[in-house]
């Protein structure tokens, strides 16, 4: 998923608890499966910012050497103005972008 690209809302939008439960016929059984998703997202945003902040980290132990990168800062500044985790998890859950099965039910 890329994450950079989704449409999803930055802010958080009011949503229809009928639209949340089309998929899963229970408003709990959809809300925990935003919520694994929007974990996952975390993880994956998480990771990717850690890979390009490493690039700038500096492996000298002195204090006074410790200055400010404009890279680092504007790389940052772009992670934050991204989509929270749960609003891109509930834009794909809506959207039917999500894969989900219930082991208890593919039993039966």
């Amino acid at each position: 998923m890329d994450y950079k690209k989704s449409k999803a809302p930055v802010n958080t939008v009011t949503r229809n608890i009928m639209d949340l439960c089309k998929g899963t016929d229970n408003i709990y059984e959809s809300v925990t499966i935003i919520g694994k998703r929007a974990n996952q997202i975390s993880a994956e945003i998480k990771q990717d910012l850690s890979k390009k902040l490493a690039e700038f980290a500096s492996y000298n132990d002195s204090l006074e050497e410790v200055f400010e990168n404009r890279e680092q800062i504007e790389i940052s500044r772009y992670y934050e103005k991204l989509p929270k985790p749960t609003l891109l998890a509930t834009e794909e859950f809506i959207n039917g972008n999500v894969y989900y099965r219930d082991p208890s039910k593919d039993n039966q």
